[in-house]
């Protein structure tokens, strides 16, 4: 029996760039191993041996680098920014979507990462959304800003799983049934 030979960090390090490189220029879709093989330098056979698919190298690339985070709204109108929140999603960003669920349904260490670093802005921004919005008298100050935006998170990866970004008309309404949910009672 061989003992498998020890990964070279070097050649990691250029599969990782390469898909890094390649998610950024072309989408996740367009992704294969045979182009991140060649882009980095090695053999088809080492990333096989590495990675049990190309979700696991993007797991492992976006741990280690740089993630892409959507810059979130915060205007005076709160429909507005969730309608906004609802559609930044395009054809790339549904298919990275696709990709970390498969990572985090595959491997959960690398998921519980993966949620805290993609997650934790998402909860942040909906606490700070909330708060201005209760603020001005929008929405209930009792409101549970984390169950929102887990609310958010599951409605934008249902929405990944299913392929397609929302259109507007969708996101129009999520955005009205969200805020019906949340609204101030009027006194």
């Amino acid at each position: 029996m061989s003992v498998p030979r020890p990964r070279s960090e070097s050649a990691r390090q250029a599969v990782l760039e390469a898909m890094r490189a390649a998610v950024s220029s072309s989408g996740y879709e367009a992704v294969t191993i045979e182009g991140l093989a060649e882009a980095a330098g090695v053999s088809k056979q080492t990333i096989y041996r590495w990675w049990p698919s190309k979700a696991a190298i993007l797991g492992e690339a976006l741990l280690e680098g740089a993630l892409p985070l959507v810059d979130l709204p915060m205007t005076d109108d709160l429909a507005a920014d969730l309608r906004t929140l609802f559609t930044t999603q395009d054809d790339d960003t549904v298919a990275l979507a696709r990709a970390l669920i498969s990572v985090t349904a595959t491997d959960p260490e690398v998921g519980a990462v993966l949620d805290e670093r993609l997650a934790a802005p998402l909860r942040e921004w909906t606490k700070a959304r909330l708060a201005r919005a209760a603020d001005a008298g929008e929405v209930r100050p009792d409101v549970d800003a984390a169950v929102v935006a887990d609310q958010l998170i599951a409605i934008g990866s249902y929405n990944a799983l299913l392929g397609k970004p929302l259109d507007r008309a969708k996101a129009d309404a999520l955005s009205d049934l969200v805020l019906r949910g949340i609204a101030a009672i009027p006194s």
